[in-house]
């Protein structure tokens, strides 16, 4: 018989009323307030996580997920990429040899990397490179160069492309520059402009001749790995100390960082929105109670304790706000399917790392999303149930 009376009086009080059409107002607001804040987080934080794992992806490739370095001039040879690749058969291993270059084309000068490179082993650490060589074959002194540097210097396949070195030698009196001649053969695009302007390949003999070095001595050694933050303490035991180990995120620790702050700070922004929308059933339900005192103070009269018509106000406002949640869930599903499914937005590629949209809600924030939404409800039902339970009947019945 309780919950009858309390599902009854719920329905009773949902209800349009025409006496007083502001009370049912102030309700719809309060719905369509926490419907568009649940809308928007979903949407905010699927985006936040979209473009959070497109430049985790985009920076494991161009920085590889592990880079062993030399400590000492000559550490990394030969011997020891042949002792990784034993102890290690699961592993892919590319070698390198790196400098800093000036590339000129005409009056243009652009700063950025040269890496010398086998490129049948690149092909198994970089995705990229693999991509781009498909089909083509480099000699000596070919090189695959970035979109950007190709569009800024207007290169087509086979010209050629200048390159002066910053290790110098010395002549005379002075030291020159090394200046040289390479092929364009082939041309990557990672989707981040820094790095298709920055980052040159060719082959390791090529660049070993420009350097003077011994070809079986590298600048480093790139890994690919799909767990190297667990893969990095096992080779880290088999290295000398004459080398060290790096992971492609401690070059960009706070860089995700300052994502991980910014994602919070939206959510806690946005979750504002909610906030607010609650109050509007704070107001509506305190509107409900005034309107409603005189058959309060009967209900009580006649038997229903205050307990139950506390109920009443707090299913009252977790049937606003639970139904405001559940449409915001809907709205912000349909919101996700059709910016993934249709090119609505188009993103400048030189700018981001994705020129569509990129979308991932993750189950921790949905649940995140929905608690949070849930218990402001929740808290803003509370005030107003206690304050219909304390009516004072003898007051009421004598007044009203």
């Amino acid at each position: 018989m309780k919950t009858s009376i309390v599902s009854y009086l719920v329905k009773r009080f949902l209800r349009f009323d025409n006496e007083q059409p502001f009370i049912f107002l102030s309700a719809l607001l309060a719905f369509l307030g926490i419907s568009l804040g649940v809308m928007v987080l979903i949407i905010a934080m699927a985006l936040m996580n979209g473009f959070d794992n497109e430049f985790r992806k985009k920076l494991t490739i161009m920085n590889y997920p592990l880079t062993i370095m030399p400590k000492f001039y000559g550490a990394v040879n030969e011997d020891l990429l042949m002792t990784l690749e034993i102890q290690f058969p699961n592993l892919s291993f590319s070698p390198y040899v790196q400098s800093a270059i000036m590339a000129r084309s005409g009056s243009k000068l652009e700063g950025g990397y040269l890496f010398g490179v086998d490129f049948k082993s690149e092909a198994k650490v970089n995705s990229v490179v693999k991509k781009a060589i498909e089909g083509k074959s480099f000699d000596k002194f070919d090189v695959l160069v970035g979109k950007t540097l190709k569009d800024e210097f207007m290169l087509n396949d086979d010209d050629k492309l200048m390159y002066i070195f910053t290790h110098v030698e010395p002549g005379g009196m002075n030291v020159t520059p090394k200046i040289k001649r390479f092929q364009a053969k082939g041309f990557f695009d990672s989707g981040l402009s820094a790095y298709d302007k920055a980052y040159n390949y060719t082959t390791i003999a090529s660049l070993q001749t420009m350097l003077n070095l011994p070809s079986n001595q590298y600048s480093g050694i790139h890994i690919f790995s799909a767990n190297p933050q667990e893969d990095i303490v096992k080779i880290r035991k088999h290295l000398p100390q004459s080398v060290a180990i790096k992971g492609w995120w401690e070059d960009n620790v706070n860089f995700f960082a300052a994502l991980e702050l910014e994602k919070a700070s939206l959510f806690i922004v946005l979750m504002l929105i909610i906030l607010i929308a609650a109050i509007n059933i704070i107001s509506s339900l305190l509107m409900t109670v005034m309107n409603r005192r005189s058959e309060i103070a009967l209900l009580l009269s006649l038997g229903t304790t205050p307990a139950e018509i506390k109920k009443v106000f707090l299913y009252l406002g977790v049937v606003i706000g639970t139904s405001g949640i559940l449409a915001g869930i809907a709205l912000g599903m349909s919101g996700l399917w059709v910016l993934s499914t249709f090119d609505i937005i188009h993103l400048p590629k030189d700018v981001y790392p994705t020129s569509t949209l990129p979308l991932d809600l993750s189950v921790q924030d949905f649940f995140s999303i929905v608690i949070g939404a849930f218990v402001i409800v929740i808290i803003s039902s509370f005030y107003p149930a206690k304050k219909a339970s304390e009516v004072d009947i003898l007051t009421v019945l004598r007044n009203e």
